[in-house]
């Protein structure tokens, strides 16, 4: 069993790299909060107070607007996570949530999931 949590490093300077985290799954359910600041991956609309949770296998990453910027800046080093303080525990547990997180609380975002519609679909598998 494995349970961790950690904080971004605040400074990106990797050469030719996508910046933001990249899109990935987990072989490990993710739970990731933000505190305050503004979370890069989903800049405005992740506020702080909010959290998501990543169950094992869940496809995730930036939004649209995210990849977009990152794929079209500058690649010089940049600051990322100025006074933002978040959080993350992965586990290899299966994580569950409660009744009231789900529907009590009236707090979930039933439309997250359309932060990922617009990207563009840009893999080629012929590309050599």
């Amino acid at each position: 069993r494995r349970v961790r949590g950690y904080l971004p490093a605040p400074v990106g300077v990797q050469d030719h790299t996508f910046r933001p985290p990249y899109y990935h799954r987990n072989c490990m359910s993710e739970f990731m909060g933000l505190i305050f600041g503004d979370y890069e991956a989903k800049e405005g609309t992740f506020k702080p107070g909010g959290a998501s949770l990543h169950s094992m296998m869940t496809p995730h990453g930036p939004d649209t607007k995210c990849f977009e910027t990152a794929s079209n800046c500058p690649l010089n080093p940049v600051r990322v996570a100025d006074n933002t303080q978040s959080f993350m525990f992965e586990s290899s547990l299966s994580l569950k949530t409660t009744k009231w997180a789900l529907k009590t609380s009236q707090k979930v975002d039933e439309e997250y999931w359309k932060c990922w519609q617009s990207l563009p679909k840009l893999f080629n598998p012929n590309k050599k």
